[in-house]
């Protein structure tokens, strides 16, 4: 692991972190590749059943792409593995929450925008940059999916930033908590999903992303396909023998 990204464990939920608060955790190229094996560490990691996004520090979540690195680069078309994208390039099948400390700028806000769910400090703040700076945002095709498309096109039009009670409003944030309160908050999300049944919570996360590739008797059909294991599994007996028995289910993942 890069020294600009960390890995943590706190029991089912595993912690990681950009650690650049000096530049904002923007992202250099150490810190993209740091990302990438961070991601491929969770997946492989059995002891990880949810997976935290965060920066260091209490101003900056990720502040966006390296702008000087940019420059001296003369960096045009950004490669394809450029920056982790969940579901593009990169396939994480376990649940990832974004914990935003701060600013989510450019390239953080991609980074929130592909979690699957997002906890923010009241602090934070979150824009798409790009315009301001001539650079591009292909990676928010997905954002009409996510929000009204008028207030996705505000966003990539302006680059104007929006505050954490406006991003839940528009139901891009999940939760809205104080800065303090932030850790706590997102390692709790986490472990009342690492208590549910962990094939059932994978098939949960596939299925939400259903209709944003697939017409409705499509995504139907598919969802079938998806749950059908879960319904076969030992755990979906489990479930119903233990609160038959009156006692907490032991998820077996099979």
């Amino acid at each position: 692991m890069s020294t600009a990204i960390s890995y943590a464990l706190d029991g089912p939920v595993a912690w990681l972190t950009i650690n650049r608060p000096e530049a904002r955790n923007a992202l250099n190229r150490e810190v993209r590749e740091g990302l990438f094996d961070g991601f491929r560490r969770f997946s492989a990691d059995a002891a990880a059943r949810v997976l935290v996004l965060t920066g260091a520090g209490d101003r900056a979540f990720c502040a966006g792409g390296d702008l000087k690195e940019m420059a001296a680069d003369a960096l045009q078309v950004p490669p394809p593995d450029f920056l982790p994208q969940l579901g593009r390039n990169i396939d994480v099948d376990k649940p990832v929450i974004a914990a935003v400390n701060g600013v989510a700028y450019a390239g953080g806000f991609l980074l929130a925008q592909n979690c699957d769910l997002v906890v923010a400090a009241d602090t934070a703040t979150f824009a798409i940059t790009e315009v301001k700076v001539g650079r591009g945002a292909p990676w928010a095709a997905p954002l009409p999916w996510l929000i009204p498309p008028r207030a996705a096109m505000q966003l990539l039009l302006t680059g104007d930033p929006i505050d954490a009670a406006r991003a839940h409003q528009l139901g891009l944030v999940n939760e809205v908590v104080p800065l303090s309160g932030l850790r706590a908050a997102a390692q709790s999300l986490g472990e009342r999903i690492a208590a549910n049944a962990p094939l059932s919570v994978l098939a949960g996360k596939r299925t939400v992303r259903l209709m944003a590739d697939l017409p409705l008797a499509d995504a139907y059909r598919r969802a079938e396909e998806i749950w059908a294991p879960v319904y076969r599994s030992q755990d979906a007996q489990e479930g119903p023998r233990a609160f038959t028995e009156r006692r907490r289910p032991v998820w077996r993942g099979i």
